[in-house]
């Protein structure tokens, strides 16, 4: 059941959407485990409701070693047949080839720049970008930003990192702060 204070329209009434939107969606994320698990849900998202990737991301911890990517890059084709039988995820071929490209990629973006965090964050100089719209449909689905690390990670290998998947996962890492100004969460994670 949604609670008293504004929010943000999209959680609906879905207790798992609610509950996301309330302490997940925009935080700010700095490690390079959950910045490896959003960018593969996001990937496999493409499609599909978030609700549907939320719904499944218990089975997507299990199925893909909790997201160590040191793990997923060296999954086999045994590995990858194994995840296209797994009914609790989403079984889609090319996703699932894209998560393990996408963890070698993710490995030589570390080997570079020590961190894939140090990576991502310094196209926002380490600091979230706070949008203050007003309403949702002011929103948009990709941006100049997004594009420009869309095309840097493709440069490098990364599959399922088109501008909209990467700005909704900027969204979800916090490394943009769109909750609507009159949502609680919009002052809490630092918009003004």
């Amino acid at each position: 059941m949604k609670n008293s204070r504004q929010t943000c329209s999209w959680p609906t009434s879905d207790p798992l959407l609610i509950e996301y939107h309330d302490k997940e969606w925009g935080v700010p994320i700095h490690s390079d485990r959950k910045l490896f698990e959003f960018l593969i849900l996001e990937g496999f998202q493409a499609g599909l409701s978030w609700l549907t990737i939320l719904r499944k991301r218990e089975n997507f911890r299990r199925a893909f070693d909790n997201f160590d990517f040191n793990k997923v890059a060296a999954y086999d084709e045994r590995k990858r047949n194994a995840l296209m039988n797994d009914s609790g995820i989403i079984r889609n071929r090319l996703k699932i080839a894209g998560a393990v490209t996408n963890a070698k990629a993710f490995l030589k973006v570390r080997k570079e720049f020590g961190t894939f965090d140090k990576y991502i964050w310094s196209f926002t100089e380490g600091k979230p970008v706070h949008n203050g719209f007003r309403s949702l449909k002011e929103l948009p689905a990709r941006t100049a930003l997004s594009d420009l690390i869309s095309i840097d990670l493709k440069k490098r290998g990364f599959k399922f990192t088109g501008s909209t998947i990467l700005y909704a996962h900027m969204q979800a890492t916090g490394m943009v702060n769109d909750h609507i100004r009159k949502c609680f969460r919009y002052k809490e994670l630092g918009g003004k």
